[in-house]
């Protein structure tokens, strides 16, 4: 994209307290970071890798893997610090150049480019490592993992519908979780990735409405760019009933029971309310809608879904 260059990276750090020394400096470092990636959101990305790695627990031996568990979380949150990270260094002109995200740390100084690729690359290599812990399949998959984390920020420079590449990458979450529990393929899981996928590229289109404009000027793709925010707004709605149905699909093929059917009760419900708060002409609830609605979405279902499963039986 020809007015989407690079901006030469920060010079400065994060300093310390000054009087602390290099102990204090570093953990400024560090601090700063983790509020680039925004690490406090990985509560979003785990509540699905979650009901995967559950539902394999019960499919294989009805009992929880509790060592497989953690290595899936800390796989998952090494993940999305990485991709948050190389999000956040690819698209630092592009940020720099939108009033809305000129306040990031990466655009202010508060972070330097060299922390911020230092911190990716830990992170990458925590993910690695973890990956390998659970199985060679595992880290044999993992490029398959990373790569759509990678091309993501890149997508809006030369398609309409970078959402889309952004559900690819969430969809895999469900997949990776379930196979590093059981070791092998599922359908199911793949279902429950696709729907997952939806979910994300659903509200992903909703938040872009408010870049519209902006995004017009500075040469930025997407479908609220491209067809304007009714268009979105609409493309949205119809993402969402589409992850309801996945999600209904994925009940069906591993059999759940009645926990599971309220739960989507329950997101049908969630998903109603954020679109109800949006339209065209008032995007003043489009956080609302993104943060809120779309948390309680997976933390609620993850709820339901863990009842669900033992109340089937799962034991720890």
């Amino acid at each position: 994209m020809s007015d989407a260059m690079f901006l030469p990276g920060p010079s400065g750090g994060v300093s310390g307290s000054g009087s602390s020394g290099g102990g204090q400096h570093e953990l400024g470092h560090v601090r700063a970071f983790l509020r680039l990636v925004v690490i406090e959101h990985s509560v979003f990305a785990l509540p699905f890798a979650y009901i995967a790695a559950l539902a394999a627990c019960f499919d294989a031996s009805r009992s929880v893997h509790w060592a497989d568990l953690g290595l899936v979380t800390i796989a998952m949150v090494a993940a999305r610090t990485f991709a948050m990270a190389a999000n956040r260094i690819i698209d630092r002109a592009i940020d720099a150049r939108n009033p809305r995200t000129a306040s990031r740390e990466l655009v202010t100084g508060a972070v330097s480019v060299r922390t911020a690729v230092v911190g990716s690359v830990v992170a990458l290599a925590v993910f690695l490592a973890a990956a390998a812990m659970l199985s060679w399949l595992c880290l044999a998959l993992a490029p398959v993992a990373v790569a759509p984390l990678v091309v993501y920020p890149y997508a809006k420079r030369f398609t309409d519908v970078p959402h889309a590449v952004l559900g690819i990458a969430q969809a895999v979450a469900p997949v990776g979780a379930w196979i590093a529990v059981s070791g092998h393929w599922s359908w199911a899981a793949f279902v429950l990735g696709l729907a997952v996928g939806a979910w994300i590229g659903g509200f992903d289109l909703i938040y872009a409405c408010q870049d519209a404009e902006i995004d017009r000027r500075i040469g930025v793709r997407s479908v609220p760019a491209r067809f304007g925010v009714r268009g979105a707004l609409i493309g949205s709605t119809v993402t969402h009933v589409v992850t309801f149905v996945l999600f209904v699909v994925y009940g069906l093929m591993v059999g759940v029971g009645a926990f599971w059917w309220a739960g989507l009760a329950v997101t049908a419900a969630a998903l109603s309310y954020e679109h109800a708060i949006v339209s065209p002409n008032d995007l003043s609830r489009v956080n609302r809608a993104f943060l809120t609605a779309n948390g309680f979405v997976g933390i609620a279902l993850f709820a339901f879904a863990v009842a669900d499963l033992f109340s089937r039986g799962l034991s720890v």
